[in-house]
């Protein structure tokens, strides 16, 4: 009998610092719990089950662009690209080219492991990376750094992101919908972007005085969330913090270093199953449909290397 293999590939375990993680073949982040001394893990993500097929992007990769590039097609180098429809709704192209890709563990231990994953140049995107991911877990949580090196012969445009979804109530069970409500998010942000009716770009909004200003920190309540953030305010070592904390105190805190101008906050509210069992607090190192505003792009040159990390820790 052939051996049965789970829809996300391998499940590899990380364990270390009073953390757990389960990360897959596919590059996603299923699992991230803490268990404080003595007392119970508790789930800080709200991933997927073994033997499922992750929805609404839940702890996948998003490379080499987050988010949507409006009409899958765009300019760069003086040449017109057309990519596949991946967000057939809108007409977009959708999180990259990574999500269901296979990544090769390279190094492993039993707190870290070393992904790779070489991007082959296609239709649309005529560039070849070399990618690599690293999570890790320690006493101070979860650490991931997303790398990529341009082996092509010309500069390719290039942005990362990924796409995990935050929870703060305590236990491991999945929680219903609606939970985010009682939930009290700080976002240190100080700009979202407006967008149209297909969800693309249309100007920038100051965060006071309306309801996307969690600056000082409040429950999330009846909000949707689906924006992007920028302008953050970060601490002396240059990270900005989301903090997201359930009414029972327990919280968990996403980071993104200083390469991570966007976060990109999702609530669910698109009819999913999921909807409101968890937020999603995307690090993005570029806005939404930057391959055709060329906003925050990275341009890699022949040979360059780019990398970013960001990290979520019980709160």
């Amino acid at each position: 009998m052939l051996e049965q293999v789970a829809p996300t590939g391998e499940q590899i375990e990380l364990v270390g610092g009073g953390y757990r993680a389960v990360v897959t073949e596919g590059g996603a982040l299923r699992l991230l719990e803490h268990r404080p001394d003595g007392g119970d893990p508790r789930a800080l993500v709200d991933g997927f089950a073994e033997d499922a097929v992750p929805t609404g992007g839940r702890g996948q990769l998003l490379v080499p662009w987050p988010n949507r590039i409006g009409g899958a097609a765009y300019s760069f180098g003086g040449q017109d690209h057309r990519l596949p429809v991946t967000e057939p709704a809108r007409g977009h192209a959708s999180h990259g080219l990574v999500r269901w890709a296979t990544w090769t563990p390279a190094e492993r231990a039993a707190d870290r492991v070393l992904l790779r994953h070489r991007l082959l140049a296609r239709p649309g995107y005529p560039w070849t990376l070399d990618l690599e991911t690293e999570y890790a877990v320690a006493a101070d949580g979860l650490r991931v750094e997303q790398r990529a090196v341009n082996r092509s012969a010309t500069p390719a445009p290039y942005a990362s992101g990924a796409h995990p979804w935050l929870r703060a109530s305590a236990g491991t069970a999945p929680t219903p919908g609606g939970a985010l409500d009682g939930w009290r998010l700080t976002l240190p942000a100080r700009t979202r972007l407006l967008v149209d009716d297909l969800l693309l770009p249309v100007g920038r909004e100051d965060v006071a005085g309306t309801d996307a200003d969690f600056r000082a920190g409040r429950a999330v309540g009846g909000t949707v969330l689906d924006y992007a953030f920028t302008d953050l305010d970060r601490g002396p070592d240059g990270r900005a913090v989301v903090d997201l904390r359930g009414p029972d105190g327990a919280g968990v805190r996403l980071w993104v270093d200083e390469h991570h101008r966007w976060l990109q906050l999702f609530s669910g509210d698109d009819g999913s199953d999921r909807a409101r069992c968890g937020l999603a607090v995307e690090p993005m190192t570029a806005p939404p449909d930057a391959f055709r505003s060329g906003d925050d792009l990275v341009v890699l040159a022949p040979g360059e290397r780019f990398a970013a990390a960001w990290g979520i820790a019980a709160g």
